[in-house]
């Protein structure tokens, strides 16, 4: 089983706080991704900010229609320069997601740190290699697009 790592970096014009108060909010997730997939918060989209320990589940629908159930928890919080989640059940046999906010003169940049294991071994690496990553890239692209129509771009 391969490990797998990506990293997307993007740098908005708003304060650190600003940055923080959008990314931490469960709720901003489905509007950053792309429709087709009907991302769906099930659980943990409250008016309370993200804190350790806080699992959210959703639905979604990332390939040929087929419906996915995924609970991730946050496993760190470092208000306002990262918190991390990590999938608790779900497509992956394991996902990480690290979220850091650095100042930079003018604005923010936002990286994003996934580190994640196919399922089912060799034959999850060549799912990865043919759909997964490649889906993956799409959905930060699109992210990317979102981002800077609602926060701006740099």
């Amino acid at each position: 089983m391969g490990s797998h790592s990506l990293t997307y970096k993007q740098c908005i014009p708003v304060s650190i706080g600003e940055a923080w108060d959008f990314f931490s909010s469960p709720a901003n997730l489905a509007r950053i991704t792309p429709p087709e997939m009907m991302f769906r918060i099930t659980m943990g989209e409250g008016e309370r900010p993200i804190y350790e320990g806080m699992l959210i589940t959703y639905t979604l629908y990332p390939f040929m229609m087929l419906p996915m159930q995924w609970e991730t928890e946050i496993i760190r919080v470092e208000k306002p320069f990262l918190f991390e989640d990590c999938q608790k059940s779900g497509p992956y046999e394991s996902w990480q997601h690290r979220h850091e906010f650095r100042k930079i003169p003018g604005g923010v940049e936002v990286t994003d740190h996934i580190s994640y294991v196919m399922p089912m071994e060799f034959f999850g690496d060549i799912v990865n290699t043919l759909i997964v990553s490649r889906r993956l890239e799409e959905v930060f692209r699109y992210r990317k697009i979102k981002i800077e129509e609602m926060l701006g771009r740099m």
